[in-house]
């Protein structure tokens, strides 16, 4: 399984986890985004110079 495919998975039973136990995310929704999104570019910048 592609490691894509794998932090979806990750991604969605955490979510599902959450929602059945009620728990809210302990950040607020834009800062988790952005979060992700600061995470998904670090992660792409490493092959941007190979």
């Amino acid at each position: 399984m592609s490691p894509h495919l794998q932090a979806l998975a990750a991604g969605a039973v955490i979510g599902l986890m959450y929602a059945l136990l009620r728990v809210r995310s302990p950040a607020p929704p834009l800062i988790g985004l952005t979060g992700l999104a600061g995470m998904l570019i670090g992660y792409g910048l490493p092959g941007a110079f190979t």
